[in-house]
């Protein structure tokens, strides 16, 4: 059986290492860039760079933009009192699709897992707590997954948070158990928010 030649192999093994992307798709990706025309591959090389380049972490969220604070923090028509804790700063664009939030993000950066070796202290857990030193923040979303990282995460933060002068939730378990908020759709996100409820401690 004939196998593939070595920079065409070394690219296959690139592309799948991109979430989603299992062999069968990055062989496929592959061959198709290989076989296009050169301008093809430079433009999506290109991109690729210079959107590496340019997006950056806001300094206030930790979500994604093009410049700190981003377009979200900087809204004055957003409320400022009402605070969505989520893992990673794509969780943000899951949310805002679902068109049912109008406050601000807190991105936590991942969940505590003690198996992969991350705890509170990897998280951003500190500064979501400067902010709410700072106050006019009344409440806190906790939107994570419903895995058992999530489970814990979400508890942890509830207990770290009882002391201080806000209410906190949880989106409602409107999503499938054992997955993130990039596989729900605006419908499930939008009901889930919506029936969030009170953590107890």
């Amino acid at each position: 059986m004939a196998s593939l030649p070595k920079p065409l192999e070394a690219l296959v093994a690139e592309l799948n290492r991109l979430p989603g992307i299992g062999p069968r798709s990055a062989e496929r990706l592959a061959l198709h860039l290989i076989q296009a025309e050169t301008t093809v591959a430079k433009r999506l090389a290109g991109v690729l760079v210079e959107s590496r380049q340019q997006i950056v972490e806001c300094g206030q969220c930790g979500g994604l933009a093009e410049k700190t604070p981003c377009a979200i923090c900087a809204n004055p028509a957003r409320d400022e009192r009402v605070l969505c804790v989520v893992e990673r700063a794509v969780d943000i664009l899951n949310v805002e699709k679902s068109g049912a939030f109008r406050g601000h993000y807190h991105v936590l950066g991942g969940k505590i897992s003690p198996m992969n070796g991350v705890g509170p202290e990897e998280l951003r857990v500190d500064a979501l707590e400067q902010r709410l030193a700072k106050g006019g923040i009344d409440e806190v979303i906790i939107a994570l997954g419903t895995d058992v990282e999530g489970d814990a995460t979400s508890h942890y933060l509830a207990n770290r948070l009882a002391k201080r002068d806000v209410e906190v939730s949880r989106i409602a378990h409107g999503l499938p158990a054992g997955t993130g908020l990039e596989y729900a759709d605006e419908l499930t996100l939008s009901q889930a928010l919506e029936g969030r409820r009170e953590l107890e401690v």
